[in-house]
C-alpha cells in the first residue's frame, strides 16, 4: 500500500490503483452531488473521493440486477469511506455525509 507525507503524518492510501495525481498535496476544492457544499482537499484524498463515488455508481448499477447489497463494490466504498473518515472528517461531513 503506497503512503503519503501530508502535514507531518504519514498516510496510508487505500486504493492501490487510484490515480493520486501528478501533484498529490495541491489543494482542490469537491462538492457534495446533492447539496452543492463545497470543501477543500488535497488531490489524493479527492481521489479517493472519485473511487467512492464511481464504485457506489457501480454497485447500484449492480444491484438492481444482483439484489440490494450484493454488489462487491460496497467494499470498496465502505474501505474509502472508512479511510476518509479517518483522515480528513471535517470535509467527510461536508461531501459525503
Amino acid at each position: 500500500m503506497k503512503e503519503i507525507k501530508y502535514k507531518n503524518k504519514t498516510i496510508k492510501l487505500p486504493f492501490n490503483g487510484a490515480d493520486y495525481g501528478i501533484d498529490p498535496l495541491e489543494e482542490v476544492t469537491i462538492a457534495n452531488r446533492f447539496t452543492g457544499q463545497k470543501t477543500t482537499v488535497p488531490c489524493f484524498a479527492a481521489a479517493v473521493y472519485d473511487v467512492i463515488i464511481g464504485a457506489e455508481v457501480i454497485a447500484s448499477q449492480e444491484d438492481n440486477h444482483l439484489g440490494t447489497g450484493a454488489s462487491k463494490q460496497w467494499d470498496l466504498v465502505r474501505k474509502g469511506l472508512d479511510w476518509f473518515k479517518q483522515h480528513f472528517a471535517e470535509q467527510y461531513m461536508v461531501v459525503l455525509d
